[in-house]
C-alpha cells in the first residue's frame, strides 16, 4: 500500500489477506481458477463486507458502517 518498509501502512491489507487464506483458503481443494475465484468472491461479499465484524471501525460489520454513515 505504500513505500517499502514501512509496515503501519502495510498492516491493513496483511490483516485482510491473513483472514482470506485462514477463514476461506486454508485447506480448501479447488478443481477450477474460476471455482476458487468464485469462493473468494463469495467471501468477501458475503462474509468478509457484509457480516465479519472489524475493531477498526467499532466491531460492527461494514455493511453496518456504512448504513451509519449514509444516515
Amino acid at each position: 500500500m505504500s513505500a517499502r518498509g514501512n509496515c503501519y501502512d502495510n498492516a491493513c491489507a496483511e490483516s485482510f489477506f491473513h483472514s482470506l487464506k485462514v477463514e476461506a483458503i486454508h485447506g480448501e481443494r479447488f478443481e477450477t481458477r474460476d471455482a476458487m475465484r468464485r469462493h473468494v468472491f463469495e467471501y468477501i461479499e458475503m462474509d468478509y463486507n457484509r457480516q465479519r465484524r472489524h475493531s477498526a471501525i467499532g466491531m460492527i460489520s461494514p455493511e453496518a458502517f456504512e448504513a451509519r454513515m449514509i444516515a
